[in-house]
């Protein structure tokens, strides 16, 4: 089952490849500029290599950036610290000419020292970040960069050269310089928080090229008009439905054209466009409601009748058999009605399906009214609490009037529970043409398609339902009574997809 389809979209994934290999050969080199002559056409990996170059010369550039940021961050937080550290230097000033007044001169001269060389440190640090960037204003080649020294507090500029010195101080000295301790020790905690506060190196990413190597396409809507127009033919030779071509021409313009596509996700898109399409053109019908229905007539003590529509051909009283056998094999009781009065040889051909079913047929004479046959058999399976009557109909031409009112006529006095439209996959669009006729004359509650095993195309399928607006609730797939399944969407995609 649909490998005539499933062939004709692969066709139509090469003609989408071959649109986005032809308009790559055709635009302008990946510099922005055309060649002034070309010597050797370069190949697609070759040009693939240079994108790959230029995507890693705009990282090194974006690196850069962002490594001369994280450096102006630095030099800000250095400002302020040297802006703290000038406070902390005022503060021990105050606290030396306080030791002054109170004649307190041993203190005095020690705290003095500490803060000249704290003066010293302020001047180096000062003439450190001058020199670094009069480096940075020279440096004309890139240097390999220097591990970051780790920042020291106030203590640590003032003693890192030289070791950390201790100094001895009386017990009233350190009175005097407690508050220059509180101030460094707020100073660290400070330092910390700046610390903590700058932006976290990120670990290198991997490197890729522009969209992973792929080559990024808009297509615009000439292209995507001379692409389609070889799928619907494909999709009208897999006897889909011009109405569904339709739907899915509107629904990939709407996913492909104007949009930027990376070479190589086009096909992507295609198929799931697709199958999201078909997907939503299907309609199930499961078969636990057919069963409910049964089951609470079965309570009420009347039967659920089932009446079988189509043309002639399509295999509707081999489907009427099958559909006894599913309904045998779930526990129901069942009885056939012989409604097709017209077609020679069709109440016999029931009868056999009957003895081979173990069922009853009920039957009149050739040329008598269907109606009153359907009648009949329900009246029969209420007195015999049969649970389901199965009524077999003429086939019926969808364009004769006529023959068409006949059919009325019958499902006005059968008041069928499922009136089921029966189809061959095989007839492609005819099918669909039947379904619709069917479909607004009659009216019928689901459908069952024949032959689908051997159905290479598939369009009926994928249509019936979609022009109907009916779902479908089983297909046939082979002669014997047990080759009957209940529709499932998501199967049948699997098929395609």
């Amino acid at each position: 089952m649909f490998d005539f389809l499933k062939k004709k979209l692969k066709e139509s994934v090469n003609s989408l490849k071959n649109i986005f290999k032809t308009s790559l050969s055709s635009e302008e080199s990946l510099e922005g500029k055309k060649p002034a002559k070309e010597i050797e056409p370069i190949s697609e990996p070759e040009k693939e290599a240079m994108q790959e170059v230029k995507e890693e010369v705009n990282e090194e550039i974006k690196e850069e950036k962002k490594e001369e940021a994280v450096k102006e961050e630095e030099q800000k937080h250095v400002a302020e610290e040297v802006k703290e550290l000038q406070k902390e230097v005022e503060k021990t000033e105050k606290v030396i000419e306080k030791a002054v007044e109170e004649e307190d001169f041993v203190a005095a001269k020690k705290l003095k020292e500490l803060a000249a060389k704290a003066k010293e440190a302020l001047k180096g640090l000062g003439a450190e970040t001058k020199k670094e960037e009069a480096v940075e204003e020279k440096k004309e080649e890139p240097t390999p960069e220097k591990p970051k020294e780790e920042k020291k507090g106030f203590f640590g500029k003032l003693f890192g050269k030289h070791g950390k010195k201790e100094v001895s101080l009386s017990s009233e000295d350190q009175a005097i310089a407690s508050q220059g301790v509180a101030t460094e020790s707020l100073r660290s905690l400070k330092g910390k928080k700046i610390e903590e506060a700058k932006p976290a190196e990120k670990k290198p990413e991997e490197k890729k090229g522009l969209f992973a190597g792929l080559f990024e396409k808009t297509l615009n809507e000439e292209e995507f008009e001379k692409f389609f127009a070889n799928l619907e033919i494909s999709l009208l030779e897999s006897n889909l439905a011009y109405e569904v071509t339709q739907l899915l021409k509107k629904r990939l313009k709407a996913e492909l054209v104007g949009k930027k596509i990376p070479r190589g996700k086009g096909e992507e898109i295609l198929f799931k466009t697709i199958e999201d399409t078909f997907r939503g053109i299907l309609f199930e019908k499961h078969p636990d409601e057919i069963l409910k229905v049964i089951n609470e007539n079965k309570a009420k003590g009347v039967p659920t009748k089932f009446l079988f529509l189509g043309v002639n051909g399509v295999g509707k009283t081999t489907t009427l058999a099958k559909m006894c056998q599913w309904l045998k094999d779930k526990g129901y009781s069942a009885v056939i009605s012989a409604s097709d009065t017209f077609r020679a040889a069709s109440i016999e051909q029931l009868e056999k399906h009957a003895s081979r079913l173990g069922v009853d047929v009920i039957k009149h004479k050739y040329g008598g009214d269907p109606a009153a046959v359907a009648f009949d058999a329900i009246e029969h399976a209420k007195s015999k609490k049969i649970d389901v009557v199965l009524i077999d109909s003429a086939g019926r031409q969808h364009t004769s009037a006529n023959l068409m009112d006949e059919l009325k006529k019958l499902k006005r006095v059968a008041k069928p529970d499922f009136s089921i439209f029966v189809a061959d996959a095989m007839t492609g669009n005819d099918a669909v043409e039947q379904a619709r006729e069917f479909g607004e004359q009659i009216g019928f509650d689901f459908s069952i398609l024949g032959k689908t095993d051997v159905d290479q195309k598939g369009g009926a399928i994928l249509s019936v339902s979609y022009v109907s607006g009916k779902p479908i609730a089983f297909l046939g797939t082979g002669q014997e009574y047990k080759d009957i399944e209940p529709f499932d969407r998501e199967k049948l995609l699997k098929r395609i997809f």
